[in-house]
């Protein structure tokens, strides 16, 4: 089968929906709301997410988003200036790994959702 795809979006819940709304503003994605409880967000025209007023624990405690970024170094450093780590409780951030493949940095997000921002070697 051949797809003719334009975009791939993931839903991921949020404990405090409010709070994970301003969170996602503050770390640079532009959010647009689709009804009360639903907003995408995006970081350019094709790449995004739908944050949903939804909160069951199994599925947010093993939800992972995977955001490929051009300099990992640089997204490293501008993740801890923003100081999201130490504004927002269960915001956690976790350096830069090597891998075989490139590297990556971590961050949990206020609900516990695990992104890994990575660059291919």
């Amino acid at each position: 089968m051949k797809h003719a795809a334009k975009s791939i979006r993931t839903f991921i819940g949020a404990v405090n929906f409010e709070e994970s709304r301003l969170f996602y503003k503050e770390l640079g994605f532009e959010e647009s709301v689709i009804s009360k409880g639903l907003s995408y967000f995006k970081v350019t025209d094709k790449l995004g997410f739908y944050l949903q007023n939804a909160y069951v624990k199994d599925w947010v405690n093993n939800s992972m988003i995977f955001l490929e970024v051009d300099d990992v170094d640089r997204y490293w450093s501008e993740l801890q200036n923003l100081g999201l780590h130490d504004k927002y409780e269960n915001v956690r951030l976790t350096s830069i790994r090597e891998e075989v493949w490139g590297k990556e940095c971590f961050m949990h997000d206020p609900s516990g959702i695990l992104w890994h921002f990575g660059e291919f070697y």
